[in-house]
């Protein structure tokens, strides 16, 4: 028996080893497959617990994982591990909000806000949140969270933003709004309706829920009045006339919120601002002037300067800025056009035939103070040459008495030179004279001593010859005839040595 039960527990290890490995690579499986949660790229795990604290009737998401429900966090992109038993999820894709748009959140949980409240107190409340989403990719829980997608707020150049507020203190209750501020029309930043300040060109993101944007063009704008436009008026005489004409005008920025609101978009302000301004003017003034006023004389370009400075300054007031009004047709009755034109017309040619004989007289006055010009100048020349002859002889008899008187004294100073330059050769051979006498007297006394010297001159002469050959005498070859060779004295060889 012993033996039977060894040989049976090697297989009992190995049915126990093979369930155990089962086990682990089931639990691998269970693991991998049913605990995974991986969101890819562009997409998030949005949890749900099984378990838990019930949540409240009126919540939909739990804040906190002690609830079960719906979790308010979301997974990103990535590799998580939950335990399906507990926890339930979804693969969502993430919000993504292209360019040129951003994304307004209205939160769907937490507390109920007050009566006629839109915009989330805090971030407890239900509401429009204030904060807005730019553009890119975000991790938003759809259960807690809705998106609404807005255009930008692209204003241009040469426009600018007027915005209001829609959200705030209502100005029909709770205190009056300050009526100094632009008559009431402008409120502080705290209150509904239209604020002070303006946005500038560019791209701005703002809530639409919470401020509104009314883009203004306040570059210069220009109003046609003519056609069926033209401004019309009877005059002091009972004639309809119209105008024609174009006034330039734009809008200033300061004033913008003030005029939109008070006055309207820009039709708006033609209609109910320039329109009326170049009408009531154009009838009040032309009722002052007649028909014929208004086809000649200045009173044309008066009107026209009037109405200008008028619209201007009853456009200031509303923060419009008349930049120029030009009045280019002035249309009477022509039953009176042509009367008047003619009458016109006849006046300007009399008055054309009167300037013509003012320019005839004009023109033979002028010849004749160009004669007497003529006349003038001739003598004024004559009167000239003579003066200039007599001057130039004046001078040149001068100049002449000048040069002569010059080459006199010149003549005259040359004699003095050379009288003294004679004087001076005289002492100088004098001065030479003497000089050589006295060196031929000095060297007579000196021949003379030397001749003394010498004793006689002969002697002398003897010496001075010896003097200059005897550096180049090397040898003297002679004979014993005489004592003397050349003159020099030569001893005589004694005949019997005497040696030493």
């Amino acid at each position: 028996m012993a033996v039977n039960k060894n040989n049976q527990a090697p297989p009992l290890v190995g049915v126990i080893a093979f369930a155990v490995v089962i086990l682990v690579f089931a639990a691998a499986l269970f693991v991998w497959y049913g605990c995974r949660i991986e969101p890819g790229n562009g997409e998030i795990a949005i949890l749900i617990k099984k378990t838990g604290k019930t949540l409240p009737g009126n919540e939909i998401v739990a804040t906190s994982s002690e609830y079960k429900g719906i979790q308010l966090e979301v997974l990103g992109e990535g590799r998580y591990f939950r335990n399906p038993y507990i926890w339930d999820w979804q693969i969502k894709p993430v919000t993504e909000i292209p360019a040129g748009k951003f994304g307004v959140l209205v939160r769907k949980f937490g507390k109920n806000l007050p009566a006629g409240e839109i915009l989330a107190a805090d971030a407890d409340s239900k509401g429009i949140v204030r904060d807005v989403l730019g553009t890119g990719r975000h991790r938003i829980n759809p259960y807690a969270y809705d998106v609404k997608l807005c255009d930008d707020i692209v204003i241009m150049p040469g426009n600018i933003g007027v915005v209001a507020n829609l959200c705030g203190k209502d100005i029909f209750s709770g205190a009056a709004n300050d009526l100094n501020c632009n008559k009431g029309f402008i409120v502080s930043p705290d209150r509904k309706g239209v604020q002070a300040f303006t946005l500038k060109e560019g791209t701005h993101r703002i809530n639409p829920y919470i401020q509104s944007v009314a883009i203004v063009n306040i570059q210069s704008q220009r109003y046609e009045f003519s056609g069926k436009d033209a401004i019309g008026f009877i005059t002091l005489d009972g004639f309809y006339v119209t105008l024609e004409g174009t006034v330039e005008f734009n809008i200033v920025p300061e004033s913008a919120p003030m005029l939109t609101q008070e006055v309207g978009n820009m039709d708006d302000i033609i209609k109910k601002l320039i329109l009326p301004s170049v009408s009531g003017f154009a009838r009040i003034e032309g009722s002052k002037k007649s028909a014929t006023e208004f086809i000649v004389g200045e009173s044309r370009q008066l009107f026209q300067n009037k109405l200008e400075d008028f619209l201007r300054k009853n456009c200031r007031t509303w923060g419009v800025s008349i930049n120029s009004v030009l009045i280019r047709d002035i249309n009477p009755p022509q039953e009176i056009a042509g009367i008047i034109r003619n009458r016109e017309i006849a006046k300007q040619e009399a008055k054309k035939f009167s300037q013509q004989i003012e320019q005839a007289k004009s023109a033979t006055e002028l010849a004749r103070q160009k004669m007497l010009a003529l006349q003038s100048r001739s003598k004024v020349e004559a009167e000239t040459l003579k003066i200039t002859a007599e001057i130039g002889a004046k001078q040149t008899k001068l100049e002449k008495v000048i040069a002569a008187k010059t080459e006199l004294d010149a003549a005259a100073l040359q004699l003095k030179t050379a009288q003294a330059e004679a004087r001076a050769a005289v002492a100088l051979a004098e001065a030479e004279k003497a000089v050589i006498a006295a060196g031929n007297k000095a060297e007579v006394e000196i021949l003379k001593r030397n001749i003394t010297a010498f004793g006689g001159g002969e002697a002398y002469l003897r010496g001075k010859l010896y003097e200059k050959i005897a550096p180049n005498i090397q040898n003297i070859m002679s004979n014993s005839a005489g004592e003397q060779v050349f003159g020099l004295p030569v001893l005589k060889k004694s005949a019997n040595p005497v040696r030493k």
